[in-house]
């Protein structure tokens, strides 16, 4: 048994912003996927996924029995599954910000949802509001505290625009450049990132007068930008707003970056070969650079293997 593909996600603009309701823009990034399996002898990982699964399940059975009006699951069809060896076959890196709990979920809701909100139908603003709830409420198992973009953005598989927490909806991104020299790609920073703890970090910082005026005046103004300056293929003013969000990120969020970085992200704002940022909550995994200069970057950087996710 094989289900269907589920992708991973970048989150491009929005990372810690969204929570206190800044504009995001989340992409499909279909270089990494997952679908569930069932095998009779399972290897190591699988045999992990599948002991995960066993928990995820129990947990589901309590929130629908807790919120049926939310979602219900056909929660016999899934314990047996599982117990039948049922397990998530993933390329997604786990704690690297591009969404392997999210594919997942999506790919449970998907195959095991009663009444679900399908992809085909007409996806009206209060559709992929109760899409994002449900998610928000799925994911929690493996997060704490999740929004529910990730799961969305995975089971819709189109960017997504978030213009506030109750706003969101699918949009258009302008089509890659073959020709241009610009990119956003990827670093491996080579740390596994937790959510969690990073997200506690920004919770109690939000306690600081200072951090939450910074916030809004500094993080969320540039991040809203980069927003409209992408959705728009307005290169240059991009460039501009997204060195000023990576000299925000480095001053207010050092904790995120891994510390080895601390010196990489500085270079790239004095030497403006490129601009790093956070993808997803930082702590490590992957960090997100964007450069105008493709060729510039990769030497710069040589130390590093850059994946390139989109094309300027």
């Amino acid at each position: 048994m094989k289900g269907p593909l589920f992708y991973s996600k970048i989150l491009l603009f929005g990372e810690y912003g969204i929570i206190e309701d800044s504009k995001g823009l989340s992409i499909p990034y279909n270089f990494y996927k997952g679908a569930l399996k069932s095998e009779e002898n399972l290897t190591n990982e699988a045999k992990k996924s599948n002991e995960s699964l066993v928990r995820f399940t129990e947990y589901l059975e309590k929130l629908q029995s807790q919120q049926p009006e939310l979602v219900t699951f056909d929660i016999d069809t899934l314990k047996q599954d599982v117990s039948n060896g049922m397990y998530f076959d993933s390329s997604i890196p786990q704690g690297y910000g591009v969404g392997s709990s999210g594919a997942l979920v999506a790919a449970i809701y998907d195959k095991y949802a009663l009444n679900k909100i399908t992809v085909l139908e007409n996806l009206t603003r209060e559709k992929l509001l109760q899409l994002k709830a449900i998610f928000g409420q799925m994911e929690s198992f493996f997060h704490g505290k999740s929004s529910g973009l990730d799961p969305l953005n995975s089971y819709l598989s189109l960017p997504i625009l978030i213009n506030s927490k109750d706003n969101i909806e699918p949009t258009g991104i302008p089509s890659q450049s073959t020709q241009g020299k610009g990119a956003v790609f990827l670093i491996d920073s080579g740390i596994i990132g937790e959510t969690a703890p990073m997200v506690n970090i920004f919770m109690e910082n939000l306690k600081d007068q200072g951090f939450r005026k910074m916030l809004k005046s500094q993080f969320i103004k540039h991040t809203d930008a980069c927003v409209e300056n992408f959705l728009n293929g307005d290169v240059k003013s991009l460039f501009e707003n997204t060195k000023k969000l990576s000299k925000v990120v480095l001053n207010n969020f050092k904790p995120m970056i891994p510390e080895q970085f601390h010196q990489v992200w500085q270079k790239g704002i004095e030497s403006n070969d490129y601009y790093l940022k956070l993808c997803g909550s930082g702590g490590g995994g992957y960090i997100l650079g964007f450069t105008q200069d493709l060729e510039k970057a990769k030497q710069s950087l040589k130390d590093y293997k850059l994946e390139v996710v989109y094309n300027f």
